[in-house]
């Protein structure tokens, strides 16, 4: 008689969340991409001789892209931990943050 054990789930790396440093890396990487891009569009509307048309798009680009890329910079993706923050009301019987390294 052959017994059957119960199959357990198996959790693999790719299940788990991306860190939060993972996090703020890409986002950092997008906003400085962002802003390259929107140096590149303030230096091409000055110096490329180019009709109107043309500058005001170079312009706009120039004008919008920061506020794009500080609203990717400052949206956490949707796999990230939550930041720790702990409230007032939080449990009292946690460690506090600042005692939670070894040794302490």
């Amino acid at each position: 008689m052959k017994r059957w054990r119960r199959r357990q789930d198996v959790h693999q790396v790719t299940d788990a969340k991306p860190s939060l440093t993972d996090d703020i890396k890409r986002r950092e990487i997008s906003y400085l991409i962002k802003m390259g891009i929107r140096t590149l569009c303030l230096i091409l509307a000055v110096v490329v001789p180019v009709p109107w048309p043309y500058r005001l798009l170079f312009i706009a680009g120039a004008v919008f892209l920061p506020y794009i890329a500080v609203i990717g910079a400052n949206q956490r993706s949707e796999d990230a931990p939550p930041p720790t923050f702990q409230s007032p009301e939080a449990n009292q019987t946690e460690i506090p943050l600042h005692r939670r390294e070894i040794g302490s």
